[in-house]
């Protein structure tokens, strides 16, 4: 097999693990970029409307994660099982992409809320929404169950650019880090 950047076969192949990778990688990096004082800068920021509780966060992101893992499985588990050339070629770039969009979405934490960078987390989220939609047009040829199982995330990513941009803007595109929080 020739070198990808995906994540091991392994994974993607076993249901259990398919879903409790990102879900597993998601709240570590959010306990890692210091949670308490994540929680202390969302309340303090000037949100826009139709701004969410931030409790609301965790759930969510606990159901988008496993979606996105379920739909990696089903789609690596159905184009092994696929005598079509298109699909096993989709199934592979999908691979790549799946892996890609799950480190650019683990990034935007530490970028808005670690380092303060609104802008840079933005940008980040916007190569976010980018490559998670090449991935939806890989999985829509490769298994249409896949692609179903991002659409919530999709969603869910355009309305955290709304937040992150509304967020940007109402506080001069400036968060407060941990330090500067207790300073």
């Amino acid at each position: 097999m020739p070198w990808s950047l995906a994540l091991p076969h392994v994974i993607l192949t076993n249901p259990y693990l398919a879903v409790a990778t990102p879900i597993t990688a998601g709240t570590a990096v959010a306990l890692l970029t210091n949670r308490k004082q994540t929680r202390g800068t969302y309340t303090e920021l000037q949100q826009p409307p139709l701004s969410p509780p931030g409790w609301l966060f965790g759930p969510a992101w606990t159901v988008l994660y496993g979606l996105m893992g379920y739909a990696s499985h089903h789609a690596t588990t159905t184009a092994s099982q696929s005598f079509s050339l298109a699909v096993r070629d989709a199934n592979a770039a999908g691979q790549t992409l799946y892996t890609t969009q799950l480190a650019l979405n683990f990034l935007w934490m530490p970028l808005f809320f670690g380092l303060g960078r609104p802008a840079l987390a933005l940008g980040d989220l916007t190569l976010l929404a980018g490559n998670v939609g090449a991935l939806m047009v890989q999985w829509w040829t490769a298994d249409r169950t896949a692609f179903w199982c991002l659409v919530p995330y999709a969603a869910w990513l355009g309305y955290a650019g709304y937040l992150n941009a509304g967020c940007g803007i109402l506080n001069r595109w400036t968060v407060p880090t941990g330090k500067q929080r207790s300073e």
